[in-house]
């Protein structure tokens, strides 16, 4: 449906429609060529529920904060901001005549978003944009999406910033205060000044992002999520340095490297012509060990972020997933698992595989939508206590 708003100033809007004139304003400033992330749409619209839309300064302020991540984006914000709520050229124009109605053309099912509307010589020009229900997709359960779904889940996933904590590396670098003594920069400052070591330099060990391992499990109880998880999977590898990717079921394939290209859909189809045992058995045991044995032991889990998705069902012995999952983390920082039915009214861990995992995990979180990757993708970027 097609419902017509005025911007606030001009009508006197309600708070109400706070959400709605974001996700217009958001389209426009990605038309304008600023890089508006979901989150920052979703935060700027709980700001101007708070703030409400009648006061121009609290809106722009509220606007500002969310929405503009970058000092260089402030010209442009508000001369888009101008055009958008005052309909003046610039943020200092002289005042213009009152602007056109805004068009809002809503519709719950298509998450494509909507062009502008040419101007029809007939009637006065609107802008129209046409509303994606974000919300309900990123809460909406992974067994229940469709094809154009997981294309529009795939595009959320690719914004989330997975960087796990920082760790000392070996290499040195410069230090504003004591550390230890820099000789070569010394001497090199002592040069300049006729010999004299008037000031001393300093080095300390730097820093380095840890390894992030992501283990997916592909067997048929984990199929109606395994095809979403495997594209959260991509979205790490693409869009993040050091990052390890394998899957399992009845054997386990390392497939780091097909998802490193940038195309999700040649990413994926490398991937599905890798991976042998899709939709099969499982054997989390056995698969684990062999990571352990050829991988995650000798070095790639070693002070890495170890992700295990797996709903924890598992046809092997649990006494050896458990010795698995103890000398995973014995070498890992922290062992993360993420099941996608822990979100089951009532469910508790009884899967023999789940139950004798458990012991060994950090940290135990959902991973049935987009919304529970945001949460874990937030998990892993935790500062250490």
């Amino acid at each position: 449906m097609a419902e017509t708003v005025a911007p606030p100033r001009v009508a006197g809007a309600t708070d109400g429609r706070a959400e709605r004139l974001v996700v217009a304003f958001a389209q426009l400033l990605r038309g304008a060529g600023l890089d508006v992330p979901l989150d920052a749409v979703l935060s700027c619209g709980a700001a101007l529920t708070l703030t409400g839309v009648r006061d121009r300064d609290a809106a722009y302020w509220a606007m500002h904060a969310t929405l503009v991540r970058r000092h260089e984006d402030t010209p442009l914000f508000d001369r888009a901001f101008a055009a958008f709520w005052d309909a003046r050229e610039a943020p200092h124009a002289e005042p213009a005549p009152p602007p056109a109605p805004l068009t809002l053309a809503l519709d719950a099912e298509d998450g494509a978003d909507g062009e502008p509307e040419p101007p029809d010589a007939e009637r006065q020009p609107s802008l129209e944009v046409r509303f994606s229900a974000v919300e309900r997709l990123r809460t909406k359960d992974f067994a229940n999406y469709d094809a154009r779904e997981l294309r529009e889940a795939q595009r959320l996933m690719r914004r989330l910033r997975l960087a796990g904590t920082p760790r000392r590396s070996m290499r040195l670098v410069a230090a504003p205060r004591r550390g230890r003594h820099d000789l070569r920069r010394t001497v090199r400052a002592a040069l300049r000044s006729g010999g004299e070591p008037v000031r001393r330099h300093w080095r300390r060990p730097g820093e380095r992002l840890r390894r992030l391992v992501l283990v997916l499990d592909v067997s048929g109880s984990m199929e109606p999520y395994a095809r979403a998880l495997l594209r959260f999977v991509h979205a790490a590898v693409s869009g993040r340095q050091r990052v390890e990717a394998f899957t399992l079921g009845t054997r386990l394939t390392r497939i780091t490297h097909e998802m490193a290209t940038r195309d999700p859909d040649r990413a994926l189809d490398r991937a599905a012509g890798q991976v042998r045992d899709w939709s099969g058995g499982t054997r989390l045991g056995e698969c684990l060990r062999r990571f352990n044995d050829e991988w995650g032991v000798r070095g790639m889990a070693r002070g890495a972020i170890v992700v295990v998705l797996s709903d924890g069902w598992d046809r092997g012995e649990p006494e050896v997933l458990a010795e698995q999952m103890r000398r995973l983390a014995r070498v890992a920082h922290r062992v993360v698992w993420v099941n996608p039915l822990k979100v089951t009214p009532g469910y508790a861990p009884l899967a023999r595989g789940m139950a004798a995992a458990l012991p060994w995990v950090d940290d135990f979180v959902e991973g049935h939508s987009v919304e529970a990757m945001e949460r874990l993708a937030e998990v892993i970027s935790r500062p250490d206590a």
